[in-house]
């Protein structure tokens, strides 16, 4: 394990498995660290709330908290937020801003996280965006992040403050984020991706096969249990 750095970093939990391996990357390097999960009225949300209390059980941060950004279900807009829109089935090659898309959903996460982070006298904030999936997902590009963290630096106190905010798995592709977290132990049976409603993930939308093509690429099996008993070995 690489020695810790003494930082105090929030770090963003949906319970998907690209956060759970954000979240064992800061653990790696602070001190301090506490978990944040934000409920948005997706239509997954019950199932990804218990993803984060048990990865909380599991992972042990020092703090954590759940909370709610309601304005995201009002406004709508998203196949996850708004249940006259479909959750179509996944392709891979899709070209465009999928309606799986929650307009402008990772800075509403970054603005609690701030503030927080802020209470908390942490001076930095993790978030598990991917790069991978930013052809269809704008807030998931290392600019917007270098963007907002300048806006959070001038917006909090003290002003000029020196709070970072980090993306370690954004130039990763699925099966790297497989084998790190595998190296780091994260409990991925414990996670969720899928963006339909049930026990078992559906193995068909986008999200799903994002991950099943990740595990397959690693060479490993996936341990979430999926409809259509796919398991993303090779």
């Amino acid at each position: 394990m690489a020695e810790k750095t003494g930082g105090r970093g929030v770090v963003l939990v949906s319970g998907g498995m690209d956060s759970a391996v954000t979240a064992a990357l800061a653990r790696e390097e602070c001190r301090f660290l506490a978990f944040l999960h934000v409920r948005y009225g997706g239509r997954t949300q019950l199932r990804e709330e218990r993803a984060f209390r048990e990865l909380v059980f599991r992972m042990a941060p020092d703090r954590h908290l759940v909370t709610d950004c309601p304005s995201l279900r009002d406004i709508g807009g998203s196949a996850l937020t708004d249940r006259s829109l479909e959750v179509p089935e996944g392709a891979l090659d899709r070209e465009g801003i999928p309606v799986t898309y929650v307009p402008f959903r990772n800075a509403h996460f970054l603005s609690v996280a701030v503030s927080w982070a802020e209470v908390l006298s942490c001076d930095r904030i993790y978030i598990g965006a991917v790069e991978e999936d930013s052809s269809g997902y704008p807030d998931c590009r290392r600019i917007f992040y270098d963007a907002f963290e300048q806006a959070a630096r001038l917006g909090t106190a003290p002003a000029g403050s020196s709070l970072s905010i980090r993306t370690p798995v954004i130039r990763m592709e699925k099966g790297q984020i497989v084998r790190e977290g595998v190296r780091l132990g994260v409990p991925f049976e414990l996670t969720w991706s899928c963006y339909r409603e049930g026990e078992k993930a559906c193995g068909r939308c986008d999200s799903c096969l994002l991950r099943l093509r990740g595990f397959a690429r690693a060479g490993m099996t996936d341990p979430l249990d999926y409809e259509d008993g796919s398991s993303g070995s090779p």
